[in-house]
Protein backbone atom coordinates (compact mmCIF):
# COMPACT_ATOMS: atom_id res chain seq x y z
CA UNK A 1 0.00 0.00 0.00
CA UNK A 2 1.20 3.40 -0.93
CA UNK A 3 1.62 5.60 1.72
CA UNK A 4 -0.44 9.22 1.79
CA UNK A 5 2.46 11.86 1.20
CA UNK A 6 1.92 14.59 3.59
CA UNK A 7 0.32 18.44 1.93
CA UNK A 8 2.91 20.17 4.07
CA UNK A 9 6.12 18.47 5.32
CA UNK A 10 7.51 21.12 7.73
CA UNK A 11 11.02 20.36 9.51
CA UNK A 12 13.37 21.85 12.38
CA UNK A 13 11.67 25.27 11.84
CA UNK A 14 13.62 28.13 13.75
CA UNK A 15 13.10 32.28 13.45
CA UNK A 16 15.29 34.39 15.13
CA UNK A 17 15.33 37.94 15.85
CA UNK A 18 18.77 38.73 16.51
CA UNK A 19 19.40 36.50 20.10
CA UNK A 20 15.48 36.80 20.62
CA UNK A 21 13.50 33.43 19.55
CA UNK A 22 10.96 33.28 17.86
CA UNK A 23 10.26 29.86 16.83
CA UNK A 24 12.78 26.89 17.71
CA UNK A 25 12.87 23.90 16.19
CA UNK A 26 9.20 22.89 15.42
CA UNK A 27 8.43 20.22 12.64
CA UNK A 28 5.12 18.42 11.87
CA UNK A 29 3.34 17.10 8.84
CA UNK A 30 -0.40 18.49 7.67
CA UNK A 31 -2.11 16.00 5.22
CA UNK A 32 -4.80 17.04 2.78
CA UNK A 33 -8.39 17.64 4.61
CA UNK A 34 -6.71 18.20 8.04
CA UNK A 35 -7.22 21.17 10.07
CA UNK A 36 -4.65 21.72 12.78
CA UNK A 37 -4.83 24.38 15.85
CA UNK A 38 -1.20 25.99 16.87
CA UNK A 39 -2.25 27.26 19.92
CA UNK A 40 -1.10 29.42 23.28
CA UNK A 41 -0.69 32.76 24.76
CA UNK A 42 0.30 36.04 23.45
CA UNK A 43 4.01 35.67 22.79
CA UNK A 44 4.42 32.33 22.25
CA UNK A 45 5.72 32.15 18.92
CA UNK A 46 2.54 31.38 17.18
CA UNK A 47 1.91 33.94 14.69
CA UNK A 48 5.96 33.88 13.82
CA UNK A 49 5.43 29.69 12.70
CA UNK A 50 2.44 30.83 10.81
CA UNK A 51 4.25 33.42 8.87
CA UNK A 52 7.02 31.29 8.51
CA UNK A 53 4.97 28.30 7.34
CA UNK A 54 2.86 30.94 4.78
CA UNK A 55 6.41 32.26 3.52
CA UNK A 56 5.19 35.73 4.37
CA UNK A 57 8.40 35.64 6.93
CA UNK A 58 11.95 33.20 6.18
CA UNK A 59 13.14 31.33 9.06
CA UNK A 60 16.53 31.28 10.31
CA UNK A 61 16.85 27.73 9.60
CA UNK A 62 14.74 24.43 8.76
CA UNK A 63 12.76 23.35 5.41
CA UNK A 64 8.99 23.12 4.62
CA UNK A 65 8.19 20.77 1.41
CA UNK A 66 4.67 21.52 0.23
CA UNK A 67 2.96 18.83 -2.34
CA UNK A 68 1.84 20.92 -5.62
CA UNK A 69 -1.17 19.53 -7.90
CA UNK A 70 1.76 17.55 -9.84
CA UNK A 71 2.24 15.15 -6.83
CA UNK A 72 6.10 16.68 -6.58
CA UNK A 73 6.65 17.81 -3.52
CA UNK A 74 9.12 21.23 -3.42
CA UNK A 75 11.02 22.80 -0.63
CA UNK A 76 8.99 25.99 -0.21
CA UNK A 77 12.43 28.28 0.60
CA UNK A 78 14.08 27.33 -2.45
CA UNK A 79 11.62 28.98 -4.52
CA UNK A 80 11.52 31.93 -5.96
CA UNK A 81 9.89 34.99 -4.82
CA UNK A 82 7.84 34.65 -7.95
CA UNK A 83 6.92 31.38 -7.39
CA UNK A 84 5.83 32.15 -3.44
CA UNK A 85 3.56 34.59 -4.26
CA UNK A 86 1.49 32.79 -7.38
CA UNK A 87 1.03 30.03 -4.57
CA UNK A 88 -0.40 32.28 -2.37
CA UNK A 89 -2.44 33.47 -5.42
CA UNK A 90 -3.65 30.37 -6.50
CA UNK A 91 -3.03 26.92 -4.05
CA UNK A 92 -3.34 29.13 -0.54
CA UNK A 93 -5.08 31.12 1.20
CA UNK A 94 -4.44 33.50 3.91
CA UNK A 95 -7.05 34.44 6.28
CA UNK A 96 -6.44 37.57 8.44
CA UNK A 97 -7.62 38.71 12.05
CA UNK A 98 -8.03 41.78 10.79
CA UNK A 99 -9.93 41.63 7.13
CA UNK A 100 -8.38 45.03 6.42
CA UNK A 101 -5.62 43.04 6.08
CA UNK A 102 -6.94 40.68 3.44
CA UNK A 103 -9.79 43.06 1.54
CA UNK A 104 -9.12 46.11 -0.32
CA UNK A 105 -11.49 48.49 1.59
CA UNK A 106 -12.41 50.88 -1.03
CA UNK A 107 -13.70 48.80 -3.82
CA UNK A 108 -16.51 46.46 -3.98
CA UNK A 109 -17.49 43.24 -1.99
CA UNK A 110 -17.49 41.54 -5.99
CA UNK A 111 -14.47 43.43 -6.64
CA UNK A 112 -12.16 41.71 -3.74
CA UNK A 113 -13.40 38.09 -4.89
CA UNK A 114 -13.46 39.24 -8.53
CA UNK A 115 -9.60 40.46 -8.31
CA UNK A 116 -8.64 36.61 -7.07
CA UNK A 117 -10.21 34.95 -9.77
CA UNK A 118 -8.25 37.10 -12.32
CA UNK A 119 -5.18 36.25 -10.57
CA UNK A 120 -5.81 32.58 -11.88
CA UNK A 121 -6.85 33.56 -15.38
CA UNK A 122 -10.71 34.46 -15.26
CA UNK A 123 -11.59 37.18 -18.01
CA UNK A 124 -14.92 36.82 -18.16
CA UNK A 125 -16.41 39.55 -16.66
CA UNK A 126 -20.14 37.93 -16.15
CA UNK A 127 -18.73 35.03 -15.34
CA UNK A 128 -16.78 36.60 -12.78
CA UNK A 129 -19.56 38.86 -11.15
CA UNK A 130 -21.72 35.57 -11.14
CA UNK A 131 -19.11 33.56 -9.34
CA UNK A 132 -18.30 36.40 -6.80
CA UNK A 133 -22.23 36.70 -6.71
CA UNK A 134 -22.62 32.89 -5.86
CA UNK A 135 -19.33 33.53 -2.93
CA UNK A 136 -21.28 36.05 -1.39
CA UNK A 137 -24.18 34.20 -0.85
CA UNK A 138 -22.42 31.01 0.42
CA UNK A 139 -20.63 32.93 2.61
CA UNK A 140 -23.86 34.18 4.17
CA UNK A 141 -23.63 37.97 2.68
CA UNK A 142 -26.73 39.35 0.65
CA UNK A 143 -26.77 39.46 -3.31
CA UNK A 144 -28.08 42.93 -3.05
CA UNK A 145 -24.29 44.13 -1.60
CA UNK A 146 -22.23 42.75 -4.17
CA UNK A 147 -21.12 46.34 -5.34
CA UNK A 148 -21.27 48.25 -1.62
CA UNK A 149 -17.79 48.35 -0.28
CA UNK A 150 -15.71 46.32 3.07
CA UNK A 151 -15.64 49.32 4.90
CA UNK A 152 -19.69 49.79 4.53
CA UNK A 153 -19.95 45.93 5.90
CA UNK A 154 -19.91 44.89 10.34
CA UNK A 155 -16.74 43.19 11.38
CA UNK A 156 -18.33 39.88 11.18
CA UNK A 157 -19.03 40.39 7.53
CA UNK A 158 -15.93 41.62 6.47
CA UNK A 159 -14.48 38.00 7.69
CA UNK A 160 -16.69 36.57 5.90
CA UNK A 161 -16.09 37.98 2.98
CA UNK A 162 -12.31 38.06 3.00
CA UNK A 163 -12.81 34.06 3.94
CA UNK A 164 -14.96 34.64 0.03
CA UNK A 165 -12.03 36.22 -1.55
CA UNK A 166 -9.92 33.09 -0.28
CA UNK A 167 -11.56 30.37 -1.13
CA UNK A 168 -13.17 31.27 -4.74
CA UNK A 169 -9.93 29.76 -5.81
CA UNK A 170 -10.33 26.28 -4.22
CA UNK A 171 -7.18 26.42 -2.94
CA UNK A 172 -5.98 23.28 -1.26
CA UNK A 173 -4.22 24.87 2.22
CA UNK A 174 -5.65 27.68 4.27
CA UNK A 175 -4.11 29.66 6.67
CA UNK A 176 -6.14 31.96 9.57
CA UNK A 177 -4.52 34.26 11.71
CA UNK A 178 -7.43 34.24 14.94
CA UNK A 179 -9.91 34.22 12.31
CA UNK A 180 -12.66 35.05 15.24
CA UNK A 181 -10.75 37.46 17.19
CA UNK A 182 -12.43 40.60 18.18
CA UNK A 183 -15.59 39.59 17.28
CA UNK A 184 -18.76 39.66 19.37
CA UNK A 185 -19.93 36.29 21.11
CA UNK A 186 -22.95 35.37 19.06
CA UNK A 187 -20.72 36.52 15.65
CA UNK A 188 -18.01 34.04 16.45
CA UNK A 189 -20.61 31.55 16.81
CA UNK A 190 -21.77 32.39 13.52
CA UNK A 191 -18.70 32.52 11.61
CA UNK A 192 -16.84 29.21 13.14
CA UNK A 193 -20.02 27.20 11.80
CA UNK A 194 -19.34 28.76 8.59
CA UNK A 195 -15.69 27.75 8.50
CA UNK A 196 -16.33 24.08 10.08
CA UNK A 197 -19.32 24.11 6.89
CA UNK A 198 -16.67 24.65 4.23
CA UNK A 199 -13.72 22.87 5.74
CA UNK A 200 -16.37 19.72 5.90
CA UNK A 201 -17.81 20.64 1.85
CA UNK A 202 -14.58 21.78 0.23
CA UNK A 203 -12.22 19.29 1.70
CA UNK A 204 -9.70 21.78 2.96
CA UNK A 205 -6.48 21.83 5.05
CA UNK A 206 -6.14 24.68 7.79
CA UNK A 207 -3.46 25.63 9.37
CA UNK A 208 -5.28 27.74 12.02
CA UNK A 209 -3.59 30.13 14.99
CA UNK A 210 -5.73 30.86 18.05
CA UNK A 211 -5.84 31.53 21.77
CA UNK A 212 -9.31 30.38 22.20
CA UNK A 213 -9.29 26.60 22.57
CA UNK A 214 -12.97 26.17 22.27
CA UNK A 215 -12.53 27.68 18.30
CA UNK A 216 -9.44 25.04 18.07
CA UNK A 217 -11.69 22.28 19.70
CA UNK A 218 -14.71 22.85 17.15
CA UNK A 219 -12.34 22.78 13.94
CA UNK A 220 -9.49 21.55 14.51
CA UNK A 221 -8.11 17.63 14.28
CA UNK A 222 -4.66 18.14 15.68
CA UNK A 223 -3.27 20.77 17.81
CA UNK A 224 0.26 22.01 18.56
CA UNK A 225 0.36 24.01 21.89
CA UNK A 226 3.15 26.58 21.93
CA UNK A 227 5.11 28.01 24.83
CA UNK A 228 8.26 30.09 24.44
CA UNK A 229 8.48 29.78 21.03
CA UNK A 230 8.95 25.91 21.01
CA UNK A 231 6.02 23.37 20.70
CA UNK A 232 5.53 21.80 24.21
CA UNK A 233 2.28 19.06 23.54
CA UNK A 234 0.70 17.86 20.65
CA UNK A 235 -1.81 15.40 19.28
CA UNK A 236 -5.00 14.61 18.60
CA UNK A 237 -6.82 17.66 19.81
CA UNK A 238 -9.67 15.65 21.89
CA UNK A 239 -6.44 13.53 23.74
CA UNK A 240 -4.93 16.80 24.67
CA UNK A 241 -7.44 19.08 25.15
CA UNK A 242 -9.11 16.20 27.68
CA UNK A 243 -5.91 14.83 28.96
CA UNK A 244 -3.06 17.30 29.28
CA UNK A 245 0.06 15.88 30.04
CA UNK A 246 2.20 19.45 30.59
CA UNK A 247 1.55 22.04 33.54
CA UNK A 248 1.14 24.55 31.20
CA UNK A 249 -1.22 23.11 28.95
CA UNK A 250 -3.02 21.80 31.90
CA UNK A 251 -2.78 25.47 33.05
CA UNK A 252 -4.66 26.52 29.82
CA UNK A 253 -7.30 24.24 29.56
CA UNK A 254 -8.23 24.63 33.89
CA UNK A 255 -7.93 28.55 32.56
CA UNK A 256 -10.78 27.84 30.11
CA UNK A 257 -12.67 25.71 32.01
CA UNK A 258 -12.93 28.36 34.91
CA UNK A 259 -13.86 30.95 32.48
Amino acid sequence: MTRELPLLDAQSISKFYGSRSGCEEISFQLFSGEVIAIVGESGSGKTTLLNCLSTRLMPTSGSIHYLGRDGVARNLYQMSEAERRFLMRTDWGFVHQNPSDGLRMAVSAGANVGERLMAVGERHYGSIRQTAQNWLERVEILADRIDDEPRTFSGGMRQRLQIARNLVTAPRLVFMDEPTGGLDVSVQARLLDLIKGLVNDLGLSIIIVTHDLAVARLLSDRIMVMKEGRVIEAGLTDCVLDDPQQPYTQLLVSSILKG
